[in-house]
């Protein structure tokens, strides 16, 4: 029986495989395809997300022909038959394998983002594709496991030719293959959905299943939403102190696992939007294909669930904004419509947004419609409601792109477009304990906790950020905690030469952006934290780490002065 989609693959996979779960398991997927796949299994087995690395070594004269294949932490597999025959000389191996060993490094920096692989020493490795064809690279792969430590080994596919099951018994302790077809022609062959798997995918998915630097703190709860009399399965992310909460509606065949959509949920999270993914449609009624493009019952449906949004301890102070991807756009727009429903934003993706008919004229919330370049027929339908609707909107045309987006780095442009239309279209108001920090480099308004332990970067552009912070008597002692310097700069209003040393303040803050954390004090404000801080006269500049002072300037410095001081302290302390 074809599957769906890779996800309607990963969750069939994920029921053979429930007999692992409370075991030590690590789910590793072949990328790119095989991750979807994989990131069902391992959220079925609560068990950790990775990919598995293996680059093929091609004979130099014949690269189809492989002569071995490498892995991370140095493994080393060496088809001897192959080097014999080939008479492979040590220089030719090496300069082979130097080659694909920096692509290898490559993508695990790429899918990875600086983390470390998930150790596999002395646990279950199962190894995850989307379906095998000869078996080679699923070969490698076992093989690389089990040079990693991997006590145990499960090869887990949705499809594959009896032959190459066969062959590849020796290399594993497991294979589970949900259909060995007799008349195997390709992999594809067994998908509704076949589309290509993009990088940005598979970090995705990996920073959801493995936690990242950008994800690690935001929890991803399974929910169940209300809308009306119906219940309805979701994903809810809240980054801390989120303004604004992203709802979903999916496109037609499409659910709260989709990647593309977790991707875009993902860039939105990191911006600080809460997101929540949830089906429109209950299991039952997917099943009726007319349900899909029912554009009014679907709209409906995201009335009700907002209406409920409304009402949850959880959401309810949250501002609301809707994204749509293919028919679900038109759900979006027909719901923004709704009198009273005070939707801050729309934006679709490859969305139909002509389907919402009539009610786009009634759409007041700023609306950005998102296209494909090389998606022409979708584009024009865009075009035309756009011209319908009457609120402040946009097309946005990603160069390039089809109607999945499927084009490397399209899908990231898109969710970057969405997460500046919905961050452009909130006020930017910082919470308590934060500030508001504009970006040298692109002008985007980031919220930083103003007691982060950490250096805030931009979330539009990634640069790190000028990080300057008031703080008094009540709130200093949490503000200079951490592990970055702090040069604290004790001011007054009325003091001429504390105005003379703001610039050069100010300087160092952009200067040393990440490395160096600014708090102004003005003393007037701060009798008590002056006294404690033993100020005489200002201005006075104090240089501090993990919160004890590690210098004391009294006195104007201005321009490079400071900066040349800052350093040779900081250098003092570190010797």
């Amino acid at each position: 029986m074809p599957f769906r989609d890779r996800v309607d693959a990963g969750r069939r996979l994920a029921a053979r495989l429930a007999p692992l779960r409370g075991v030590d398991v690590v789910v590793l997927g072949l990328p790119r395809g095989g991750v979807p796949v994989a990131a069902e299994v391992a959220r079925a087995l609560d068990a950790p997300l990775d990919v598995i690395l293996v680059r093929k070594l091609g004979v130099p004269v014949q690269p189809e022909l492989a002569m071995g294949a490498i892995g991370e932490g140095g493994v080393r597999i060496a088809n001897d038959d192959v080097v014999q025959a080939a008479r492979i000389t040590p220089d030719q191996w090496r300069e082979v394998e130097t080659r694909e060993r920096a692509e290898l490094e490559r993508r695990a920096q790429r899918f990875r983002r600086g983390r470390s692989p998930v150790p596999l020493a002395g646990r279950t490795a199962v190894i995850v594709d989307d379906g095998v064809a000869t078996g080679s690279t699923a070969r490698a792969a076992c093989r690389v496991a089990r040079a990693l430590g991997a006590e145990r080994v499960v090869l887990a596919v949705p499809v594959a030719p009896c032959g190459s099951i066969e062959e590849l018994q020796p290399s594993v302790d497991q294979i589970v293959c949900l259909e060995v077809p007799s008349d195997f022609r390709s992999v594809g062959d067994w998908y509704d959905d076949f589309s290509q798997t993009t990088d940005d995918e598979v970090v995705a998915l990996l920073d959801r299943g493995a936690g990242s630097p950008g994800s690690s703190d935001i929890a991803t709860t399974e929910v169940e939403v209300a809308a009306g009399p119906v219940r309805l399965a979701g994903q809810l992310a809240v980054p801390a102190d989120a303004q604004a909460l992203v709802v979903f509606a999916h496109g037609s065949g499409s659910s709260r696992h989709s990647p593309r959509n977790q991707f875009v949920a993902q860039v939105l999270n990191q911006a600080g939007l809460a997101t929540l993914l949830f089906d429109l449609l209950t299991p039952l009624e997917e099943r009726d294909r007319a349900n899909v493009f029912d554009i009014e019952l679907l709209g409906r449906r995201l009335v009700d669930a907002t209406r409920g949004l409304r009402s949850n301890p959880q959401t309810r102070q949250l501002q609301i904004a809707y994204f749509g991807a293919s028919t679900g756009g038109g759900a979006a727009l027909w719901a923004a419509a709704e009198p009273g429903l005070d939707i801050v934003a729309v934006v679709t993706r490859g969305g139909r947004p002509d389907l919402a008919g009539a009610r786009l004229a009634a759409v007041r919330a700023p609306t950005l419609l998102i296209v494909g370049s090389r998606d022409e027929q979708v584009l024009e339908l865009n075009q035309s409601a756009a011209a319908r609707l009457r609120c402040e909107h946009r097309v946005a045309v990603v160069s390039g792109a089809t109607h999945l987006f499927e084009e490397p780095g399209t899908l990231r442009v898109a969710a970057e477009l969405a997460r500046d239309w919905y961050t452009d279209h909130l006020p930017a108001v910082a919470p308590a304990n934060h500030i508001v920090v504009g970006c040298p480099g692109c002008g985007a308004k980031n919220r930083v906790p103003s007691t982060a332990a950490g250096t805030p970067r931009c979330a539009k552009c990634h640069q790190d950020l000028p990080w300057i912070v008031d703080a008094g008597d009540g709130d200093f002692a949490a503000v200079v905690a951490g592990s970055v310097p702090v040069l604290v700069d004790l001011w007054a209003p009325w003091c001429g030469p504390c105005r003379l040393v703001a610039p050069a303040v100010e300087g160092a803050a952009r200067e040393l952006a990440g490395r160096l954390k600014i708090v102004k004090v003005n003393v007037d404000d701060a009798p008590g934290l002056a006294r404690d801080l033993s100020v005489q006269s200002i201005p006075t500049l104090l240089l501090m780490l993990g919160g004890r002072t590690v210098g004391r300037h009294v006195g104007a410095l201005a321009g490079d002065r400071l900066l040349d001081w800052v350093r040779a302290t900081l250098n003092r302390s570190a010797a």
